[in-house]
């Protein structure tokens, strides 16, 4: 894995035990994309089951994306004061508790209300997994072990649609949660037998609650770190827009079957996770930044073609589909190495600086997801544009950044 796998802490891990960590923690940050995907081929059906208008439904997500986002932003730094390992146990509790709520759920509203719950139980897995990485690992390492990190994770986007499309053919839509629930299970009990406190007693932050959160302000007033965590934020919006968008132009506009939306959903996985396999070995040759760079310009140019293939129709189905792929496939080489960027200037903050992260990305997510539910025409518009949005707003920040170097 690595020359010196554990020297961010001190702590030398064997590669054994590195190997065995990532896996880990790659499951740890499948947590969003597991509750994401899995029910995305559903909501067509999850509409008319509950008698719900497509807004409605597609609110299920932006709640998700909220409750992701602020509990990351609240879990980064409690993990930073009180150790990594309590407060990851705690939340995954909260996640196995409401994901069984959900499959009991009787209303739209009342799912709306517990994805929001779910997601911030899901979300001290994701951030926390993440602050550990820059607990053992330094520099262009973090970034390389973040992207394989980012293949392990991979694997659940990849199968999560699959599952989810089969359940709807077996089952009922609430089947999925209930899937959810054991996942949460199974996940808190990797932590409890093979995952030990990384964050020691005398590295943990002194201040109470009013203080940790402030570090976000030092956070924020860091120009570099803050345009790295930006770019990573305006990026992974559009990802989230194509969440709330892509179950609907799929299934109703190009009639695809819900069971095969899944075969749509894992190619873009798939680009995703050769990216990240070719970010992993060549960042520490290239350098973090020039990957990050090309990452922003592949987002813009992808998306303004999707744009373009929107208006004008050209090429029906793939016409979507292709400049999908290289959008999705770039946000790799953006979030690996923008995190690992913005984690370098803060060391010892790595949970807070990780948090921030999440949750500048989840909460922009949220408001490009309402905007595609808000903009929903019954074509593929609305998600095109908030796509192409977000790909030029991240080429921006990283101009930006980069003339400040």
């Amino acid at each position: 894995m690595t020359d010196q796998p554990g020297r961010g802490t001190g702590t030398v891990l064997s590669p054994v035990q590195a190997r065995k960590l990532i896996i880990v923690l790659g499951t740890l940050t499948a947590f969003g994309p597991m509750s994401i995907d899995m029910y995305l081929p559903s909501l067509p059906a999850m509409a008319a089951d509950l008698a719900a208008p497509t807004g409605r439904v597609q609110m299920t997500l932006s709640s998700f994306f909220i409750g992701m986002g602020l509990g990351q932003m609240l879990f980064g730094p409690l993990s930073d004061r009180f150790g990594r390992r309590t407060v990851l146990l705690a939340g995954i509790v909260l996640y196995v508790i409401t994901s069984a709520l959900c499959a009991l759920s009787s209303g739209i509203e009342m799912l709306i209300t517990l994805r929001l719950l779910q997601a911030l139980g899901g979300s001290a897995a994701s951030v926390i997994a993440r602050a550990m990485v820059r607990d053992f690992f330094t520099g262009d390492q973090a970034a390389r072990v973040l992207s394989l990190i980012m293949l392990v994770m991979g694997a659940a986007p990849l199968i999560a649609p699959f599952i989810g499309g089969y359940m709807l053919l077996w089952f009922q839509w609430r089947a999925i949660f209930w899937v959810l629930t054991g996942f949460g299970l199974l996940c808190f009990f990797l932590v409890l037998v093979g995952v030990k406190e990384s964050h020691p007693m005398e590295r943990r932050s002194r201040h109470g609650l009013v203080g940790m959160l402030g570090v976000y302000g030092r956070i924020l007033g860091q120009p570099r770190a803050f345009g790295y965590l930006l770019a990573n934020a305006t990026a992974y919006s559009g990802m989230f827009a194509f969440f709330a968008g892509s179950p609907f132009i799929y299934i109703q506009v190009h009639g695809v079957a819900p069971d095969q939306y899944g075969y749509l959903f894992a190619c873009n996985i798939v680009g995703m996770m050769a990216l990240s396999l070719l970010n992993a070995k060549f960042v520490v040759r290239l350098g973090a930044h020039r990957l990050f760079v090309a990452g922003t310009i592949l987002t813009a140019i992808a998306g303004l073609v999707l744009l373009l293939d929107a208006v004008s129709g050209f090429g029906g189905l793939m016409g979507i589909v292709i400049p999908l792929f290289v959008y999705l496939a770039a946000l790799s080489l953006i979030s690996a190495n923008g995190l690992a960027l913005a984690l370098d200037r803060f060391p010892q903050a790595a949970g807070s600086v990780s948090a921030l992260s999440g949750g500048l990305m989840f909460l922009a997510g949220a408001l490009s997801a309402s905007a595609v539910s808000i903009l929903h025409d019954g074509s593929a518009l609305a998600m095109a544009s908030v796509i192409a949005m977000t790909g030029l707003l991240t080429l921006a920040v990283q101009i930006r950044l980069s003339r400040s170097n």
